[in-house]
């Protein structure tokens, strides 16, 4: 028993804490091409999704602004016939403490996109609905994968082109 030493508890890791102080639409473009040309929105649509994330720091302390910006254009699956072009840039605020910094980035654009995404999704669907045509309701969007990808080609575009 003499050898056994008391041992100090571990210390518990810090958790990272985030709080969701707001969220908006800031700026948005719905433009129902069907309506516009009189045509019949009864058409079977493509829809292409093309996803963009930005992050930035805000003036507060802790507080952080993370947004998504979709470009959704719904064409015709038969000819190239253009139904719908959305566009958004849907930001959320944040208020974020216990992360190191070197976590930080990733953390804003794949943890707090991934927070305010349904809401986005709601919104995108009562537009479309609104517009006149079914209510879209996206997919899941993969913010991992999106971040990997997006490290990649900015690594792929440092590179040397003589490499």
């Amino acid at each position: 028993m003499a050898d056994e030493e008391e041992k100090a508890p571990a210390p518990t890791p810090v958790q990272p804490q985030m709080k969701v102080l707001g969220q908006f639409i800031r700026d948005m473009s719905f433009e129902n091409i069907v309506a516009q040309k009189g045509a019949s929105p009864d058409i079977q649509p493509d829809v292409q999704v093309q996803v963009n994330l930005d992050a930035k720091k805000r003036g507060g302390d802790n507080q952080y602004e993370s947004a998504i910006k979709l470009k959704i254009t719904s064409k015709a699956k038969e000819g190239d016939t253009v139904l719908f072009v959305l566009e958004i840039d849907y930001v959320g605020i944040f208020h974020i403490e216990n992360v190191p910094e070197d976590q930080m980035h990733p953390f804003l654009l794949i943890e707090c996109p991934r927070m305010i995404f349904p809401f986005l999704r709601r919104v995108v669907s009562d537009i479309t609905r609104d517009g006149g045509f079914p209510p879209l309701n996206l997919e899941n969007i993969d913010f991992i994968s999106l971040y990997r990808n997006e490290i990649v080609r900015r690594q792929n575009q440092a590179a040397p082109a003589d490499a």
